[in-house]
């Protein structure tokens, strides 16, 4: 990967992914293209010097003249942000993500600041008899804060978002228009590592995989059991967000069966850690795989990384 000298002629740079060679090759006529995005990733709107020396046409040269990065064609480095065009000329907010955290139940481990999958019942509450010394339960017996159960999904841990408008400028009680109301997402996760549920343990079925091994979940529609309407929740302490509410995701993560029966992955892509760390009754080591977990909204392309630690008691 490099970059394209931008500093003459504006480049467009396109090529298809792995997966769009894949189904080119086949040669059968069903290759089509319905949908693509484009993004910015590159450019620093900051640069727009409004009182450049030399007038208006070296207002945004800086911006023209950025290196923009050559066209890769793995899928999985998606842009992070997508360029959307919106009828309604008089918005002046757009929605966001937010990590709900405003319960323990839906917050990160504060030991590492990020979400733990306990891998194994051992690792989550030691077979459930809570006399052993586990990551998934404290010295006081209550679920370590932050800390999924990924072999059997129980407990009442769950990671949540909540979309809406980020402002106190506009009164919760106003609805977001549709044209800018997430309401569908996907959910991109490692394979090897873990699966997607839903929050009571709903099993979800993967839209697709990709040649990187990488499982796309794809949640739509307020009536999918990772999906609430949030428009009503007017209340401060009712979510993060400051202005109008959409739609809640919430969903756990299973740990895959690799890593519930060996250690093979975590000796060849983690690394051990002290368990004292994480806040659970375990006093010893543990092995640990960190990823990440992506959820984008297909309306208006947002992107939220979710750090996540898959865990497992020596």
């Amino acid at each position: 990967m490099g970059f394209l000298d931008n500093t003459g002629d504006i480049i467009l740079d396109i090529v298809l992914t792995d997966e769009g060679r894949k189904r080119l090759s086949a040669g059968n006529g069903s290759f089509k293209i319905t949908k693509f995005a484009l993004g910015d990733e590159e450019i620093n709107y900051a640069l727009y010097n409004s009182s450049h020396a030399s007038g208006s046409s070296y207002y945004d040269l800086e911006i023209l003249q950025t290196p923009i990065l050559e066209s890769f064609t793995d899928n999985a480095a998606s842009m992070k942000s997508q360029l959307v065009t919106y009828e309604n000329q008089k918005l002046l907010y757009l929605p966001t993500l937010l990590l709900n955290e405003l319960e323990v139940r839906t917050s990160r481990n504060s030991g590492i600041n990020s979400f733990v999958v306990a891998v194994d019942t051992l690792s989550e509450n030691d077979d459930g008899n809570d006399t052993g010394n586990e990551i998934g339960r404290t010295s006081t017996s209550t679920t370590t804060q932050g800390v999924l159960y990924g072999e059997t999904r129980s407990g009442g841990n769950v990671i949540m978002i909540d979309t809406g408008i980020n402002t106190t400028a506009i009164s919760t009680v106003n609805d977001i228009p549709a044209e800018i109301n997430e309401t569908s997402f996907t959910i991109q996760i490692d394979s090897r590592f873990g699966s997607i549920y839903g929050p009571n343990q709903d099993i979800l079925t993967p839209a697709y995989t990709d040649d990187d091994g990488l499982n796309y979940y794809v949640v739509e529609g307020v009536s999918h059991p990772c999906l609430e309407d949030i428009s009503t929740l007017t209340a401060a302490g009712d979510s993060p967000i400051a202005g109008p509410r959409g739609v809640r995701l919430s969903f756990k993560i299973g740990s895959s069966f690799d890593l519930q029966t060996s250690t093979y992955l975590f000796t060849k892509l983690g690394s051990v850690g002290a368990s004292s760390a994480l806040g659970g009754k375990d006093t010893g080591e543990y092995y640990y795989i960190d990823t990440i977990v992506r959820v984008t909204g297909m309306t208006m392309g947002l992107s939220m990384d979710m750090p996540v630690r898959f865990a497992k008691v020596k």
